[in-house]
C-alpha cells in the first residue's frame, strides 16, 4: 500500500491469535484481492450504510461516523482514479479498504467493523453486485427483444421454410420465427426478474454466523441499501450462495438460447442457404481466401455457452458438500460469476447488434419455403375438411401425392388435377388454393400460429408487455 500499511504481515489485520505471518504458499492460496477488488463500490456502499446505522443507534459517535464516511469517499475516489494500491498481503477488498481507512482517519476506522464480520460483509457485497448485474442483464435482454420485435414486424409476411430435424417441414414466416426467440428471451428476462426478487434481502448484521448482541437496526441498513428487507436466519445468510447459483443458471439457459440463435445465423449465412447477409461489423475475412465472409461473432457467441455452463458446474461443485455455516471454499464463488457475467453481457450485446444489422434475403427464403413438399400437410388437411377423409387416410393419400411429385421432379402444386384425382377421386380444383406457401401460411390462424395476422397480434402483445 502506498499509505504505508504493510504492517509486518496480514496477520495484523486478523488480531492477536497468530504469532507469525502466513507462508508464501498460504498467502497465495488465501488472497482474493486479484478478483474481489471488483466489489469495491459495493463494499464502500455497505460500509457507509453500516456506519450510519451504528451512529443512529448510539453504538459509535456521530463524529466517528462522519470521519468514516469522509474516509470511505476518499478511498472511492482513489480507486476510481486508479491511484489506490491494492495489497495481496491484506488478502481481500475488505481488508484493503479497512487498512487504508485506518491510515486516513486513525482509530475511528477500527469502529467500523463493530457488529459485523467479513462473512456478512462479503455476502452483502456479492449480493449487491449480482443484483446490479441482473438489473443490467434485464435491460440488455429488453433491448434484444426489441430488436427481434422490429425484425418480426418488418417480416410478418416474409415466407420461409420451417424445419424439424433441420428438414423442411411446413412454410412459416420469418416474423413468426423471430417471435420464437422473443418468447425464449422473454422467459430469460422473467427469470432475471424473479432472481432479483429472490435475492432482495440484506445480509449485513448476520455477523459471523450467529447475529450480534449490539442493538443494531437491520431494517435500516436494508432500506438504505435498496433491499426489500433483511435476511431472516443468520446461519443461512452467511452460507447462502443461491443468488450466485441462480444467476449462473439463468446465464446458462440464456446462453443456450443465444447459442441456438447463433447456430441458425451461421447456417443461414452460408451460400447454401443464403437466407441472410451479416453486416461487416459482425463478420471477418479469411487470411488466404479473399471470397470468405465468416460469421465469427455468431460463432464466438456459440462458444461462450460452454464457458458459462462451466462456471455453473464449478460453483455447484464448490457448494455441494459444505456444512453450515461459512467455509473458505466459498471464496471460489466470485471468479465464476464475474467471468460468466462478462461473457453473457458480450454475447447479448453482439447478438443484439447482429439482429439489428442483418439483411433478410426474402427471395431466397421464399424459394426455399416451397422445397421439400412443405405444403403436404395442407393437402392432408384439405382432404379432411373437403373430402371428409379421416386424417390417417388423408395422410396416406398425401404420401402417394408426394411420391408422385418426387418421381416427376416437381412440386405438389405442379401436379395436374387429373394426376391428383388418380390418387383420390374426391380431389377437386379447390385443392390448388391451399398448395401455395402463401396460402399455407395464411391459413395457420390458430392462437400462436404463423399466419401474418396472428404474428402481428403477438407482436402487439409483446410491445404492450415491454
Amino acid at each position: 500500500m502506498a499509505d504505508g500499511t504493510d504492517q509486518k504481515s496480514s496477520n495484523q489485520m486478523w488480531g492477536g491469535r497468530f504469532a507469525s505471518g502466513p507462508s508464501a504458499i498460504m498467502e497465495e492460496i488465501n488472497a482474493s484481492i486479484g478478483f474481489d477488488k471488483k466489489l469495491y463500490a459495493q463494499d464502500i456502499r455497505g460500509s457507509m450504510a453500516h456506519a450510519t446505522m451504528l451512529a443512529s443507534k448510539g453504538i459509535i459517535s456521530p463524529d466517528d461516523k462522519d470521519k468514516i464516511i469522509e474516509g470511505l469517499n476518499t478511498i472511492l475516489s482513489e480507486i476510481e482514479a486508479g491511484t489506490f494500491e491494492f495489497s495481496r498481503k491484506l488478502e481481500d477488498i475488505h481488508m484493503n479498504i479497512e487498512a487504508r481507512l485506518a491510515t486516513l482517519i486513525g482509530t475511528a476506522a477500527g469502529r467500523l467493523h463493530t457488529a459485523r464480520s467479513r462473512n456478512d460483509q462479503v455476502a452483502l457485497d456479492f449480493r449487491l453486485w449480482v443484483k446490479e448485474e441482473l438489473q443490467k442483464t434485464e435491460g440488455m435482454l429488453t433491448a434484444l427483444i426489441a430488436a427481434f420485435l422490429d425484425r418480426a414486424e418488418e417480416n410478418a409476411d416474409t415466407v420461409m421454410p420451417g424445419f424439424t430435424h433441420l428438414q423442411t417441414a411446413q412454410p412459416v414466416t420469418f416474423g413468426h420465427h423471430c417471435m420464437a426467440y422473443v418468447e425464449m428471451f422473454g422467459r430469460d428476462r422473467a427469470r432475471v426478474r424473479h432472481a432479483i426478487e429472490h435475492l432482495d434481502e440484506s445480509p449485513i448484521g448476520a455477523a459471523a454466523l450467529a447475529g450480534t448482541g449490539y442493538p443494531i437496526d437491520r431494517h435500516m441498513t436494508a432500506k438504505a441499501l435498496g433491499f426489500r428487507e433483511p435476511t431472516r436466519n443468520s446461519i443461512d445468510t452467511v452460507s447462502d450462495r443461491d443468488f450466485a447459483l441462480e444467476f449462473l443458471s439463468i446465464a446458462s439457459i440464456c446462453a443456450t438460447h443465444l447459442s441456438r440463435l447463433a447456430e441458425e445465423i451461421v447456417i443461414w449465412s452460408t451460400p447454401q442457404f443464403g437466407f441472410i447477409r451479416l453486416s461487416d461489423a459482425f463478420s471477418t475475412g479469411s487470411s488466404i481466401m479473399p471470397q470468405k465472409k465468416n460469421p465469427d461473432a455468431a460463432e464466438l457467441v456459440r462458444a461462450k455457452t460452454g464457458r458459462i455452463n462451466g462456471s455453473l458446474v464449478a460453483l455447484l461443485t464448490v457448494m455441494k458438500g459444505l456444512p453450515l455455516a461459512y467455509s473458505k471454499d466459498m471464496q471460489e464463488d466470485k471468479e465464476q460469476v464475474f467471468d460468466a457475467a462478462e461473457s453473457l453481457e458480450l454475447a447479448i450485446a453482439a447478438m443484439t447488434g447482429m439482429i439489428r444489422d442483418l439483411e433478410v434475403r426474402k427471395d431466397r427464403m421464399r424459394a426455399a419455403a416451397g422445397s421439400g413438399y412443405s405444403t403436404a400437410t395442407d393437402l392432408a388437411d384439405w382432404l379432411v375438411r373437403e373430402a371428409g377423409l379421416p386424417f390417417r387416410d388423408a395422410h396416406h393419400v398425401t404420401g402417394n401425392a408426394v411420391a408422385l411429385a418426387e418421381k416427376k421432379g416437381c412440386d405438389l402444386a405442379d401436379l395436374s388435377l387429373e394426376e391428383l384425382q388418380a390418387i383420390h377421386p374426391d380431389i377437386t380444383k379447390g385443392v390448388f388454393d391451399v398448395l401455395s406457401v402463401e396460402a399455407s401460411v395464411a391459413s395457420r390462424t390458430s392462437f400462436g400460429g404463423t399466419a401474418p395476422s396472428e404474428v402481428k397480434k403477438q407482436i402487439a402483445w409483446w410491445r404492450g408487455r415491454n
